[in-house]
């Protein structure tokens, strides 16, 4: 019977390789190392793994002498024969003391627990980092070579590995792995790594045709393996009678040209493919000079990284990229020769890890298009444009959340959507109270988990004249409330959630009056310039985030907002269907600015002839009467006078 003790078990490769030691008929036990704060972790993966009952933890840690855990306690009857060490930190991104405690102290905290419990074997996972900048061909005989490494990790993982070899009180044994991928079968992975990084762009450049030809340089050659493939590898040499310090390669014996891997997987993403590679000398010298140049102007390190980043790239591990040392696994080979353990061609398997990317790791996967399946808040939902939306959308599949505060008229709403098959929802709120936006975003996050596209459609109009609005504030401060600070409110509430999740939409409902500058709509048009303002400005900060904000310009709606005004009844004016499909447009297609012909046109007409667009609009100002029943208090030229008076002022002034 066989007893194990495994740290870095609940890791990527820990958590396979522990499952196949509790299948194995010979177990005993197998311990392993967990921190205090990952037994919940430990315990919910151990649901899925065979024969869980063999599982031990040992709370502990590696950071700590003989990982906190008295050694006394495994050295008993049968002790324990193999101790599996996994735990370290693998990542290039982090600091040189990050990567010193977890690989190089906790590997010689690992070494004193294993001597004093008096263990038969270890076996300890090392990296063909250990190589460094080696070129040319790395035995598994090979160590120490004069190599010099470019990063915490490569160094801290050959000094761990020293460590092993000079002071390992017990027997052992080294795996060094290449840079590990998904499974081969399933595709699973825990996290975006090595060529993993790459995929957004491969799967943006699916967009063009892939019988486009492309010519890239030649940038060398990495080495993947798949994670069943090491685990399985390394079960069966563990279990094999060996000498103490044998080391094994679980990598490609062959460096995959990196535009081979590029091939293998826009092969299956529908890209093109790179149908010829040239040598990459001079564009290698050329790139690393203007790195450089960057580099020393301001901020330019930074501006460097940003666009990297909002690649998806970390600066950090462009070096590592291309490896100019070529792994001997001879020994591997032969051991495992009759195993049935063999490493598959990456050409056979970047499929399945394509498609498991795709689906769970893709950063844009919330990004897809067409409304299907998305959760679309809707404000003002109860009538007019927000109501004709609401069942537009729902027809294209949307899931719709309705806002407004009229709660008979939402339930309405939400039947007709149901009744056609649809689903929908209904959150009664004042967008004009800030507690209540509040409890709207909560409770809307606790039932729907996120919000995809936000319609910022509730509004409030009111048509007065400046002159009747002298002692009349308080509808800039009725309309400035629900026409922006409401909306902002649920703007700002909503965010979070969706930076998180690399996606959302926000289209703001504004009006064509900001390109006309409508008279009488001082209060309005203000209100809406400024929400349309601040999307613009919020939009060019979340762009990397996946965030985006369209405004669109509606024209005259025949609604219910309108109504009061007499004077807009022999107006044309469209429909709320019509209004709606704009708001459609502005979802799928995301502008940021949505306007129709008419309003452009007007717009144009400003910057070219500013002043005859003044006079004009000031024409109709006078020939239109007012809504506001005090109008009558107000003196007033007749309109022909007042026109004759305003062209004259022109006219002096140009002479003037």
């Amino acid at each position: 019977m066989t007893t194990y003790f495994v740290t870095g078990a609940t890791g990527f490769l820990g958590k396979r390789l522990v499952a196949r030691l509790l299948s194995r008929r010979d177990t005993t036990a197998v311990h392993v190392l967990v921190r205090n704060t990952s037994r919940d972790r430990l315990a919910a993966l151990a649901r899925d793994w065979p024969n869980a009952d063999r599982l031990v933890p040992a709370v502990g840690d590696l950071t700590e002498p003989l990982l906190g855990l008295d050694p006394a306690g495994y050295d008993g009857v049968g002790g324990i024969d193999h101790v599996v060490h996994l735990g370290a930190i693998y990542d290039f991104t982090a600091d040189d003391a990050a990567n010193r405690a977890a690989n190089v102290e906790g590997t010689r905290n690992l070494l004193a627990f294993a001597a004093a419990a008096g263990a038969g074997l270890l076996h300890h996972v090392s990296s063909i980092a250990v190589a460094g900048d080696h070129a040319g061909r790395f035995t598994e005989a090979d160590f120490d070579l004069g190599q010099s490494f470019s990063s915490p990790y490569h160094a801290t993982k050959f000094e761990a590995e020293k460590l092993v070899r000079a002071q390992s009180g017990v027997p052992f044994r080294v795996y060094r792995p290449s840079a590990v991928v998904g499974d081969s079968r399933t595709g699973e992975m825990d996290k975006i790594d090595g060529p993993y990084y790459f995929l957004p762009a491969i799967s943006r450049l699916a967009a063009l045709p892939k019988q486009v030809p492309l010519v890239a340089p030649d940038f060398g050659a990495t080495n993947l393996v798949p994670v069943d493939y090491v685990v399985a590898a390394m079960d069966n040499l563990m279990h094999r009678e060996a000498p103490s310090g044998s080391t094994y390669h679980l990598a490609s014996p062959r460096p995959q040209k990196l535009h081979e891997v590029y091939n293998a997987f826009a092969r299956v993403a529908g890209a093109p493919r790179v149908r010829t590679t040239v040598p990459s000398g001079l564009l290698r010298s050329t790139a690393s000079r203007l790195a450089t140049a960057v580099d020393r102007l301001p901020t330019g390190r930074a501006t460097r990284a940003a666009v990297l980043t909002e690649l998806g790239i970390p600066l950090e591990v462009l070096p590592h990229l291309n490896m100019e040392v070529e792994f001997d696994t001879a020994r591997t080979t032969s051991e495992l020769y009759g195993s049935g353990v063999h490493l598959p061609e990456l050409r056979d398997y970047a499929e399945p890890l394509y498609r498991y990317w795709r689906a769970h790791l893709d950063p844009d996967h919330a990004r897809r298009p067409g409304l299907e399946g998305r959760v679309v808040l809707i404000t003002g939902a109860s009538s007019g444009i927000g109501r004709a939306s609401a069942l537009a959308v729902a027809r294209r599949g949307a899931k719709v959340l309705l806002v407004a505060r009229r709660v008979e008229e939402l339930e309405d709403v939400r039947s007709e959507i149901t009744a056609a098959g649809g689903e929908a929802a209904t959150y009664p709120c004042d967008l004009t109270d800030g507690d209540a936006v509040d409890g709207l975003v909560k409770a809307v996050l606790a039932d729907h988990g996120a919000v995809d596209v936000l319609v910022n459609n509730a509004g409030r109009s009111i048509r007065r004249s400046v002159q009747l609005s002298t002692e009349r504030f308080h509808d800039y401060e009725r309309t400035m409330a629900i026409n922006y600070f409401g909306p902002v409110r649920l703007i700002l509430g909503l965010l979070p959630s969706m930076t998180e999740r690399r996606f959302g939409h926000i289209v703001n409902v504004t009006t064509q009056g900001l390109q006309t500058d409508t008279p009488r709509f001082s209060a309005y048009l203000a209100s809406k310039a400024a929400l349309e303002e601040f999307s613009l400005t919020a939009g060019r900060e979340t762009l990397s985030d996946g965030v985006t904000f369209s405004s669109v310009r509606m024209p005259l709606v025949r609604t219910d907002m309108i109504a009061p005004t007499g004077s807009y009844r022999g107006l044309p004016a469209s429909s709320p269907e019509r209004a709606a499909a704009l708001v459609v447009k502005a979802i799928e297609r995301r502008p940021q600015i949505l306007s129709l012909p008419e309003g452009r046109a007007a717009e144009l007409a400003s910057l070219a002839a500013p002043d005859l667009a003044r006079f004009a609009a000031h024409l109709v100002y006078r020939v239109m009467p007012e809504s506001a029943p005090e109008a009558r208090k107000l003196p007033r030229q007749p309109a022909p006078a007042a026109v004759a008076a305003t062209l004259t002022r022109m006219f002096w002034r140009r002479k003037a």
